[in-house]
C-alpha cells in the first residue's frame, strides 16, 4: 500500500484501499475498451464494516465516470426467504422502464420462463424448472448488456442473497465469456451453509481474479482518518485509542468519529477514555438504548422498517406502525438524524423522497433483533395482510407468513399453499417447500393435512427425494387423499424410492396400491408404472415371469387411453431388449401413438408419466432401424424442453438422445457435438445420475467410432466411466461400450473380462438384442486368436439372435463378425453379404465399416474408395485413414472375387 489517505472525493472508508481501487479501475477499463470484450467478475470478502460497501460505491463512481451503466442490489439478512429478491433489485428497474411489448422483445422466448421470476409476467399453472429460469435470466442480461453497454452489476452482502439469486449468479459466472458485463460482489466470510454456500463457492471459483480479502485499518491509517475528520490537532494517544476501540474497522471508526463530533469531545489524550462508551452506543445494546431515547413512536417506526426490510417507504411504515402521516415523517427525520436510517443510494434505482434504508446492515440486524418476539411475529402478520391487501399476492406475503406464530389458522394454511403454488410457477421449489412446511406447523385441518403433505412431496421431489418419501408416506397413511391425487402420490413415492436406490420398496408400494383398486385406468396406470420400474432397473436378475405377464397384459390393450398406451410402450421396449422380432416390436409401439404422434397428456413435458416412458418408446424405434421416427421424437423432446425452459436433467437427456440418434444414423460429428452439450448440462445436475452415465457412455462410443481412441479414454477417465455402474439401464449397454474401449486401448485382458461381465449381465436379464448389447461381436474377435472354438460359437449365436431380431443392421453386423473369423473366399462372401444388408440399413457408419472391410478382403479399389467416401461423410477419421492406407497398397486389375452388390442383398450362402 503506497498511501493511506483516499484520493479525490472517495469515502473515508477507502483509506488503505489503493490496491483494491486500482484492481477495480483496471477491470472497468477492460470492459469499456471493446464491445466484444468478455465479462469479468470480482469478489470482495471481508468482515462486517471493513469497507465492502464503500468499495462498491467507488466501483459505481469509477464506472459512471467512464460512461458505464451501473445496476446495484443488496442482500438482506431477513430477506433470504424471498426468492429472486436480489436479481429483481438488479434487473427490474431496467425492465420497468420499458413498455410491456419491449420487455417481451428483450426476454424473447424466455418471457414466460424468466418473466415471473423477475416480476414482469404473471406466473402460470405449471412448475418451472429452476435451471431454465437461470438460463432465461442470463439471456436477459446478455440482451440488456447489448443495449446498455458497458454494463456493471454490483451486489452487496451477497452472502444474504436468496438461494435462487445465488443459483443464477453461479450460472452467470460460468457464462461471462459470452456476456459482456462486469459483476462485482461483496460478501462476509461464513454466514451461509448448504446449497447457498456451494453456489457462492461456484461464483468465487469462476472469477479470473483471486478473491480480494479486506483487512482492518492500520494504526497509521486510523490516525490519518481521525485527523482528517476531527482536525489535525487530534493527538497521537487519542488516535491510538480510536484504533484500539474499533480494531481498525472502517465503519466503526467512521461512526465513532461521528459520535465524537456530535458530542463535541476534544480529541486529546485526557478524553480518550470516553471513546469506549461512545463506541458502545453505536451498536448492539447501546444502539437499542439510543433508539429508545428517541421515543416510543420512533422505536415503533424503526421496528416496522426492520420488519419491511426492503423498499421501505414512510407511508408503508406508517401503516405497519399504526402512525399517522405527520408522526411518521417526524420519526423518519429523527432516525435519519440519529444515523439509523438514511435515503437509499441512487444506484439502487429508488430515489423517491419517501424512500428509506438502514445506514448499515449491522444496524438493521440490531433493530430487528430488539423487537420482542411476540410483537415481531404479530407485526409480520400485519405486514402480510398489508402486502396481500395491496394485491401483490400470497407469494409476496409469504416471507411474513413464515414468521407468524402457529395458531390453527385455516386461512393462513390456504395462503401458504397458494404461495407455494406461485413459487413453483416461478421456479423456486425451495421457497415452496418452506411455505408448505410452515403450513404443517399451523396445523392444517384433518381433511386438508394429507393434501398439504402431498403438495410438499411434489415440491421436494427434485431437490430432496428422501424428504419426499417421508412426506408422501405420511400423506398416504392419512384420510383425505383420494382418487387421482392418491394414485399420483403413489407414483411419485415410487419414483422417489427408485431415485433413492430403494427399488424393491418402490415396486411393493405400487403393487400394493394397485391391488386395492378395481380394474380401470387408475389400476392400469399403477401396473404400467411397476413394469416401467422393473424395465429400467439394471439389477442382477429380472423379475421371474415379468416379460410373460407384461405380454399378456399388453395383449388386451388397444391404445384407447394413456394407461394402455404406456403398457404398449413397456411391452415394446421389453420385447426389443429381449431381441424379439423387430417388425412385431415396432408394431406394438405404433399402437401407442395417435395418428403417428404422441397422444395428448403423453408429451415430453407432461408430468403424469415422466420422461422414462417416452425415452423407451424412442429407443425402440432407434434400435429397430426406424430412425426417422426415433429422431423425430428426440428432436421433439429437445424443442419441448428448450421452449419450456427445462435446462436441467431433462434437457441433458434430450441432447444425449439426439446424439444417440446421430450416432445410430452415422452422423458422428453431430453426435459428438450433441453429446458434449449433454455432458456439460449433466455436470451441472450432478455426477453419478443415470443421465450422466447416458451422456458419457454415448460420447465414449461415438469417439471410438470416429477413431479417437485417446480422447475416448480421456473422457472415460475424466468422467468416471467404470464400475460400479448405475442402477438403471443405459442405452447402449455400458459394459459393452467399456469393453470395446478397453480393447481399442490395447488392454485386451481387461476388455475380455468386461465383455464377459456384459455377457453374464445380459443373460441374467434376458437381454439378447444384438444391437443394444453388442458384447458378443467384440468378444468373438478378441478371442479369435486364443480360443477360436469359443469365438466361433459366439459368432454363430450372435448371428442366430440377429436373424431372430431381423433388422438389416443386426444381420449385417453379425455377418461382419462371421467374416472376421473366416479366411479366403468364405470370408469374402460373408463380407459381401454384410455389405448388402448394411447398405439397406439406415446406419451409415456400420455400412462404411463393412464396405472398407470387404474392400480389404477382396482387394477391391472400388469398394475401398466407396468406403473411404462413406467414412469421410460420417466423420469416422480412423476408418478413413485405414481405407486410405489400404488403397495405397491396392494395385492391378479388378478382383476376381464376388463383388459386393451396389444395391440390394447378396445371396444368403449360409452353410
Amino acid at each position: 500500500m503506497t498511501e493511506v489517505r483516499p484520493t479525490g472525493e472517495a469515502s473515508p472508508s477507502l483509506w488503505e484501499r489503493d490496491e483494491e481501487v486500482a484492481a477495480i479501475t483496471a477491470v472497468v477499463d477492460t470492459l469499456c475498451a471493446d464491445r466484444s470484450s468478455p465479462g469479468n467478475l470480482l469478489v470482495l470478502r471481508g468482515e462486517a464494516g471493513l469497507g465492502k460497501t464503500a468499495l462498491l460505491a467507488e466501483t459505481r463512481r469509477i464506472a459512471e465516470q467512464r460512461g458505464c451503466t451501473v445496476w446495484s442490489a443488496r442482500g438482506g439478512e431477513t430477506l433470504r426467504s424471498v426468492p429472486f429478491n436480489v436479481v429483481r433489485q438488479l434487473l427490474q428497474p431496467a425492465l420497468m422502464s420499458m413498455l410491456p411489448e419491449e420487455v417481451r422483445e428483450y426476454l424473447g422466448d424466455w418471457y414466460d420462463i424468466a418473466g415471473p421470476a423477475l416480476g414482469v409476467a404473471e406466473p402460470g399453472d405449471r412448475h418451472i424448472d429452476p435451471q431454465g429460469v437461470c438460463e432465461g435470466l442470463t439471456a436477459a442480461v446478455r440482451r440488456l448488456a447489448r443495449r446498455d453497454w458497458p454494463l456493471v452489476l454490483t451486489v452487496d452482502d451477497v452472502h444474504w442473497a436468496d438461494q435462487e439469486t445465488l443459483h443464477w449468479l453461479a450460472v452467470l459466472a460460468e457464462r461471462l465469456a459470452e456476456v459482456p458485463v462486469l459483476v462485482v460482489v461483496a460478501r462476509r466470510p461464513g454466514e451461509v451453509s448448504g446449497v447457498s454456500a456451494r453456489h457462492l463457492d461456484a461464483v468465487a471459483e469462476a472469477a479470473e481474479h483471486p478473491v480480494t480479502v479486506l483487512s482492518a485499518l492500520t494504526p497509521l491509517a486510523t490516525a490519518g482518518l481521525t485527523r482528517a475528520t476531527l482536525g489535525e490537532n487530534a493527538d497521537a494517544a487519542f488516535c491510538r485509542e480510536v484504533w484500539a476501540v474499533t480494531g481498525g474497522n472502517p465503519y466503526e471508526t467512521v461512526e465513532l468519529l461521528a459520535k465524537v463530533q456530535d458530542s463535541e469531545l476534544e480529541p486529546v489524550e485526557t478524553h480518550a477514555g470516553e471513546l469506549r462508551a461512545l463506541n458502545r452506543s453505536a451498536r448492539g445494546g447501546g444502539l437499542v438504548a439510543r433508539l429508545e431515547q428517541l421515543g416510543i413512536d420512533s422505536t415503533r417506526f424503526a421496528w416496522a422498517a426492520a420488519i419491511i426490510g426492503t423498499d421501505i417507504t414512510v407511508d408503508l411504515v406508517a401503516r405497519l406502525a399504526t402512525l399517522n402521516r405527520d408522526d411518521a415523517v417526524r420519526c423518519a427525520e429523527l432516525l435519519r438524524g440519529a444515523r439509523i436510517l438514511t435515503v437509499p443510494d441512487p444506484g439502487t434505482g429508488r430515489t423517491g423522497v419517501a424512500d428509506l434504508e438502514f445506514v448499515h446492515p449491522l444496524i438493521a440486524t440490531a433493530v430487528y433483533n430488539s423487537i420482542p418476539d411476540a410483537l415481531r411475529r404479530a407485526m409480520h402478520g400485519i405486514a402480510a395482510r398489508i402486502v396481500t391487501d395491496s394485491g401483490r399476492g400470497a407469494a409476496s406475503a409469504s416471507r411474513h407468513l413464515l414468521e407468524v406464530h402457529p395458531d390453527d389458522d385455516e386461512e393462513l394454511v390456504w395462503q401458504l399453499r397458494e404461495a407455494a403454488r406461485e413459487h413453483l410457477a416461478t421456479g423456486a421449489p425451495d421457497a415452496a417447500r418452506r411455505c408448505l412446511e410452515r403450513a404443517l406447523e399451523e396445523p392444517p385441518r384433518p381433511e386438508v393435512h394429507a393434501h398439504v403433505l402431498y403438495e410438499l412431496g411434489r415440491a421436494t421431489f427434485l431437490t430432496a427425494p428422501a424428504r419426499t418419501i417421508g412426506h408422501l408416506r405420511t400423506a398416504l397413511g392419512m384420510s383425505g387423499l383420494d382418487g387421482a391425487a392418491r394414485v399420483d402420490a403413489v407414483v411419485r413415492l415410487s419414483q422417489a424410492l427408485l431415485h433413492n436406490n430403494q427399488t424393491e420398496e418402490a415396486l411393493r408400494t405400487v403393487e400394493a396400491e394397485a391391488a386395492r383398486l378395481e380394474p380401470g385406468p387408475a389400476r392400469m396406470r399403477l401396473q404400467a408404472v411397476r413394469f416401467m420400474w422393473e424395465g429400467v432397473h439394471a439389477g442382477e436378475t429380472s423379475t421371474p415371469g415379468r416379460s410373460e405377464r407384461l405380454a399378456d397384459l399388453a395383449a388386451t390393450c388397444t391404445g384407447r387411453d394413456n394407461s394402455e398406451r404406456a403398457l404398449l410402450v413397456l411391452r415394446g421396449f421389453d420385447a426389443m431388449m429381449c431381441g424379439e422380432n423387430a417388425e412385431e416390436v415396432a408394431e406394438i409401439c405404433d399402437r401407442a401413438l395417435v395418428n403417428g404422434r404422441l397422444a395428448p397428456g403423453f408429451g415430453w413435458t407432461d408430468s403424469e408419466w415422466g420422461v422414462e416412458l417416452l425415452l423407451m418408446l424412442a429407443g425402440v424405434y432407434a434400435y429397430t432401424d426406424r430412425l426417422d421416427r426415433a429422431e423425430s421424437l428426440y428432436n421433439e423432446a429437445l424443442r419441448a424442453y428448450e421452449t419450456a425452459g427445462w435446462s436441467g436433467g431433462h434437457l441433458a437427456l434430450a441432447h444425449a438422445y439426439v446424439g444417440l440418434g446421430h450416432r445410430r444414423r452415422g452422423r458422428l460429428v453431430a453426435a459428438e457435438k450433441s453429446l458434449r452439450e449433454s455432458l456439460r448440462l449433466a455436470e451441472r445436475v450432478g455426477r453419478g445420475l443415470p443421465l450422466y452415465w447416458t451422456a458419457t457412455c454415448n460420447l465414449v462410443d461415438t469417439l471410438l467410432a470416429r477413431g479417437h481412441v485417446d480422447e475416448a479414454r480421456a473422457v472415460a477417465e475424466r468422467h468416471g466411466f467404470a464400475p460400479p455402474y448405475p442402477s438403471t439401464i443405459v442405452l447402449p449397454d455400458l459394459r459393452s461400450v467399456r469393453g470395446r474401449l478397453l480393447l481399442a486401448a490395447g488392454r485386451t485382458e481387461d476388455g475380455v473380462n468386461e465383455l464377459e461381465a456384459a455377457e453374464k449381465a445380459a443373460a441374467s436379464r434376458g437381454h439378447h438384442n444384438p444391437v443394444h448389447v453388442f458384447w458378443a461381436a467384440d468378444l468373438a474377435r478378441a478371442l479369435a486368436g486364443t480360443d477360436p472354438a469359443r469365438a466361433a460359437r459366439l459368432a454363430v449365436e450372435y448371428r442366430r439372435q440377429a436373424e431372430r431380431f431381423g433388422t438389416d443392421t443386426a444381420i449385417g453386423e453379425a455377418l461382419r463378425c462371421a467374416a472376421a473369423l473366416e479366411t479366403g473366399q468364405r470370408a469374402v462372401r460373408l463380407a459381401a453379404q454384410a455389405v448388402a444388408y448394411l447398405e439397406s440399413s439406415p446406419c451409415q457408419y456400420e455400412h462404411a465399416v463393412a464396405r472398407v472391410e470387404y474392400g480389404i478382403l477382396a482387394r477391391s479399389k472400388t469398394d475401398l474408395e466407396r468406403g473411404l467416401a462413406l467414412a469421410r461423410s460420417c466423420g469416422a477419421d480412423g476408418l478413413a485413414a485405414r481405407a486410405r492406407a489400404e488403397l495405397a497398397s491396392v494395385t492391378g486389375p479388378a478382383p476376381t472375387t464376388t463383388p459386393a452388390p451396389a444395391g440390394g442383398r447378396a445371396p444368403d450362402n449360409r452353410p
